[in-house]
């Protein structure tokens, strides 16, 4: 009697590698549904072999306030998040819900990033770092002995800082609210010396004197369409830098080159930013060039 022959066994599969664990983050803001920032981030990330995914948290589209910033914040937790950026009406809002913050976070007094690891809550401000890089490169020769600059929110903050850094000698800061200003300026002269910042009431005597103008409003953004001063007080010899981005050519812009100043957008700012949050996140170092690549692929407005 013939054995039957043995079945050959079918080969072993060879196990699944690891797969790296997902990267979540996260904007918290008003109206930012035409943010950059998500695309910017997750393109790094394709381009670095990340698996990295990016929310839109927008306060508009649900029908809250910053009062819901605490909900917000937990629930990020609980999804797994490994960190948030912050825009405009929440980065002052949302320091008395951090645990730590980096130097440069607690001397502005504003947060744009903030990194969830082990149950706490860092804030950071790439805002600062970002304002400056891209105005390093955009208008490094500039003059700048006298600057006025429009906004004292959070960005504001982040921005004046940046600008006194930057070698500025003397930055006077126009808000609408003037308490704003004024604690800014305080705020500015206690870190930089006496004198380097003032708080103005009147715009145009300051305007007539200055070397440059920086704006740090929501004015300009699609949301918030128009002119943050009036035409007449652009003159050719300013220099104009813009921190709103959407659309990147905002109407200061426009008016600020018809007058024959020199500008700068608000995209780079937009990308030094981006490219330091990014290594908050990741740990891993981003090429910033790589990043500015994918924002200009993207589109003026």
């Amino acid at each position: 009697m013939t054995n039957a022959p043995h079945a050959i066994p079918a080969p072993a599969s060879a196990p699944a590698p690891a797969r790296a664990p997902s990267i979540i983050v996260g904007l918290i803001g008003a109206g930012i549904q035409a943010s950059r920032t998500p695309p910017m981030h997750e393109q790094e990330a394709d381009a670095l072999g990340l698996r990295y995914i990016y929310r839109l948290i927008d306060l508009d589209q649900l029908q809250v306030g910053v009062d819901a910033l605490p909900d917000l914040l937990e629930g990020a937790e609980r999804l797994g998040f490994t960190g948030l950026n912050i825009t405009y009406p929440c980065k002052q809002a949302i320091i008395p819900l951090l645990d730590e913050l980096s130097d440069d976070a607690r001397a502005i007094g504003a947060v744009n990033t903030v990194v969830l690891s082990g149950g706490r809550r860092v804030g950071h401000n790439t805002d600062c770092s970002g304002f400056a890089e891209g105005f390093r490169r955009g208008l490094g020769d500039v003059p700048r002995a006298r600057v006025v600059q429009l906004g004292a929110g959070g960005a504001g903050a982040a921005v004046a800082h940046a600008a006194l850094q930057l070698g500025v000698g003397r930055l006077s800061l126009f808000d609408a609210d003037p308490a704003r200003a004024v604690a800014l300026a305080e705020q500015l002269n206690a870190r930089f010396g006496a004198g380097r910042a003032d708080a103005i009431a009147e715009l145009e005597p300051a305007m007539a004197q200055a070397d440059g103008l920086i704006h740090a409003t929501p004015t300009g953004m699609a949301k918030f369409p128009g002119l943050p001063l009036p035409a007449e007080l652009l003159h050719s010899r300013l220099w104009v830098a813009e921190i709103v981005y959407f659309p990147l050519e905002t109407e200061l812009l426009r008016e600020a080159r018809a007058r024959g100043c020199r500008t700068l957008d608000g995209g780079g700012m937009a990308v030094f930013q981006a490219s330091d949050a990014f290594r908050l996140f990741t740990g891993v170092e981003p090429d910033p060039e790589r990043i500015r690549a994918h924002f200009a692929a993207m589109g003026a407005n």
